[in-house]
């Protein structure tokens, strides 16, 4: 008997041996390196911060589902990552239980009152992250600590972040530590100080091909190009490049703006979105009162990706323009 041309079956035609359990855990393993670093520079109480994050996401996602009745999806990893990126992007000073007001937000708020999963039109720890800063801006804007220092203790040393002598002295108390921005030995949040791992996490899920390098070339091209516009002379004291390294802009990069529900489908919509993230960015850092704008500057693209996926969308084959009817 002759194999028929053609076979006709249900959607989805195309499928992947990708899952969502696979994908978070490759983003946990990306994470790793930069979380491990900023336990070893910012000691016990980052290590805390990171735990109690993790631990109320998953306890905020398993009693919903409990509460509405609905089915268990704490151990597709979701709701760990989404703890482990709003720690990462906290000062190591915060309070301890202020982690547990901002995963209520991304997972109660943002996450599930939306559908769950996959039906979020923000990045759910950038979204707690934002309500955290607009509800304990004190809180949040003075609690970097200076790193290596009192490990095994909860004391707080607060230090200026790199990006706080940038904004508001507009001068680096000499030339741009480059290594020290690299390695992670800088002021900053407890995940973005070590620009090397992040980066390391990044091209781990560039060459997984769970990401596509779309948002994250575009995002910091954009950044680097506008810093160097807006900063004559940039390029030869340093301070353009250093610019990329400090600060969240690798970990927004590379791990939030390439959140699937919230970015492009397209490829052009993803270039489109990148570049749009790296000129808030750079809007926010030169003339804002905040020094830092990557979460800001992602969370207003988020709004913006139906537009973008509207205007970007391929063409359906056969029809033509003017709304003819496809042949």
């Amino acid at each position: 008997m002759e194999q028929p041309l053609y076979v006709v079956t249900a959607t989805p035609h195309i499928r992947t041996s990708n899952s969502i359990e696979r994908t978070m855990l490759f983003v946990i393993l990306a994470l790793t390196p930069a979380t491990l670093l900023g336990v070893v520079f910012f000691g016990l109480r980052a290590l805390l911060l990171l735990t109690v994050s993790v631990v109320s996401a998953v306890v905020f996602e398993g009693l919903y589902q409990k509460l509405t009745r609905k089915p268990l999806t704490i151990t597709d990893g979701s709701a760990v990552v989404t703890g482990l990126l709003l720690a990462l992007t906290l000062p190591p000073g915060l309070p301890v239980w202020m982690p547990v007001m901002g995963t209520f937000v991304a997972i109660i708020i943002v996450k599930q009152l939306f559908g769950g999963l996959g039906q979020n039109f923000l990045n759910p720890a950038l979204a707690g992250r934002a309500a955290l800063t607009a509800a304990f801006a004190g809180h949040m804007t003075i609690g970097f600590t200076e790193p290596l220092r009192n490990w095994l203790n909860m004391d707080v040393i607060a230090s200026p972040t790199p990006l706080n002598l940038l904004a508001y002295q507009d001068f680096l108390p000499g030339a741009p530590d480059f290594l020290a921005a690299l390695i992670g030995n800088v002021g900053g949040s407890i995940g973005e100080t070590s620009a090397a791992a992040l980066l390391v996490g990044g091209l781990f899920l560039l060459f997984s091909k769970v990401i596509t390098w779309h948002i994250p070339v575009s995002f910091i091209s954009a950044v680097f190009i506008l810093t160097a516009i807006l900063n004559p002379g940039g390029l030869a004291n340093g301070v353009v490049p250093y610019h990329l390294l400090i600060g969240g802009l690798m970990l927004g990069a590379f791990f939030m703006a390439t959140d699937y529900p919230t970015s492009p489908v397209t490829a052009v919509g993803k270039i489109i979105f990148g570049i749009g993230c790296g000129v808030l960015t750079v809007v926010i850092r030169f003339f804002g009162g905040y020094p830092e704008g990557v979460a800001y500057s992602i969370l207003l693209m988020n709004l913006a990706v139906p537009l973008i996926d509207r205007y970007t969308r391929p063409r359906v084959y056969g029809a033509v323009k003017g709304g003819a009817k496809p042949l």
